[in-house]
């Protein structure tokens, strides 16, 4: 395939601001985009297609953050190094390939089945409800700080079994730890990340020692018992997976829940539809994950050459999977800029597939159910302060970091 000239720079500001139709011109132009580097090449693929395919492909394999680090530590000399943020990701699953990542997974897989995660349906309803609480008819409240943040920090803290008196805490030590998926980073943003993993694994060793005294009905309990009794995990695995759930669990539910009301708000019609129909809820959240994706970006890199459409990718290349443009594919879903939460075909791709697919991709979609739902018939009017948006600065994900919304009732 000839590459034809376009300008794609995920860093503007115009694309920080809507990436869509940057995505569809890159689509129809070079949907397979090469961005050459002295080091190694760079591929941004867009089609639906080829996103899924490259993402079940074995010849592709996860980003290898953490010995990544330990090179660039490496260099560091009396700068410091990063070895309490290598030692909290080594273990995560989003850079692991088999079997490590087999036999991690399978012990958590059971704990995030869909019919675990709607027993949690109660205890969900429950913390939206008291948040909501706090929402008071008139007054511009940010619905990133009051709901979609705090929400996920309270449920992962019930689910794994911590206080969540550190409510505050536990939700900024998870954003920071999810910083290690943007890019560019600096030297003082490593350092910062690596401090936060160094408290957080801290806190995390007084809560394991707790519960071990203590024993509870909560996954990290069960965990410790697969650590001591069964001996199918280290310490290490053990606490690198409680820092895993939390912080990734934070991210993307918190901007699923962000876009998804900032979304209906902006389609007044598809809105009151929801609030006529609130059996559309779960169809509603599959089209809003479609419609503006939380993660926009999974990268992958070649293990051997491979060709995708007369392209050849060549073994070491790195691929950028864009995720919010497969969604917004017209050839895989008519009309793809508009929002329709009637829409029959849902995108199987807002969480990554294969054998990589979000392990907490249920959870997140019943908390944004719950969320969206009760927000949406609980104050029937809903409007956005506009001058006071703000988007967060970053391409891995796509979210607010401030949203203020006023509510209304009858």
């Amino acid at each position: 395939m000839q590459q034809q000239s376009v300008e794609f720079n995920p860093f503007s500001q115009a694309f920080q601001i809507d990436p869509y139709p940057i995505y569809h011109q890159l689509r129809s132009i070079s949907p397979i985009h090469r961005i050459q580097s002295f080091s190694v090449d760079q591929w941004y693929i867009t089609r639906y297609q080829d996103v899924q395919t490259i993402l079940n492909d074995p010849r592709f394999t996860v980003d290898d953050l953490p010995h990544r680090l330990e090179a660039k530590a490496s260099h560091l000399k009396q700068q410091g190094d990063f070895n309490h943020l290598i030692q909290t990701i080594h273990h995560w699953l989003f850079f692991l390939e088999p079997p490590h990542h087999t036999r991690l997974r399978s012990l958590l897989s059971r704990s995030f089945s869909a019919a675990k995660v709607e027993q949690l349906r109660p205890q969900i309803q429950v913390i939206v409800d008291r948040l909501l609480d706090h929402f008071t008819p008139g007054t511009p409240v940010d619905v990133m700080a009051q709901l979609a943040a705090p929400l996920p920090t309270l449920v992962s803290a019930e689910l794994l079994g911590i206080p969540s008196s550190k409510q505050a805490t536990l939700t900024q030590w998870g954003s920071i730890l999810f910083r290690v998926f943007n890019r560019p980073l600096s030297l003082q943003d490593y350092q910062l990340i690596n401090q936060v993993a160094l408290e957080f694994k801290e806190y995390l060793q007084e809560v394991v020692s707790t519960l071990r005294k203590s024993p509870q009905t909560s996954l990290i309990s069960q965990l410790i018992v697969l650590r001591d009794e069964e001996n199918r995990l280290s310490e290490d695995e053990l606490l690198a997976l409680i820092g895993m759930l939390f912080s990734v669990g934070q991210e993307t539910t918190e901007n699923l829940i962000g876009n998804g009301i900032f979304a209906l708000i902006s389609h007044p019609q598809q809105l009151q539809t929801l609030q006529q129909h609130p059996a559309l809820i779960q169809s509603a959240v599959e089209e809003l994950l479609r419609y503006d994706s939380p993660v926009q970006i999974l990268s992958r890199t070649a293990i051997a050459d491979v060709e995708l459409d007369g392209t050849t990718l060549r073994r070491g290349d790195k691929i950028n999977l864009l995720l919010g443009a497969a969604n917004r594919d017209p050839a895989r879903f008519p009309v793809p800029d508009q929002l329709d939460i009637r829409r029959g075909e849902h995108s199987k791709l807002p969480f990554g597939s294969g054998i990589h697919y979000c392990l907490g991709s249920e959870l997140a979609r019943v908390q944004g159910q719950i969320a969206i739902h009760t927000l949406v018939q609980r104050f029937p009017k809903l409007t956005v302060e506009v001058d006071r948006v703000e988007r967060r600065k970053t391409i891995v994900l796509r979210g607010f970091k401030v949203l203020p919304i006023t509510v209304t009732v009858p």
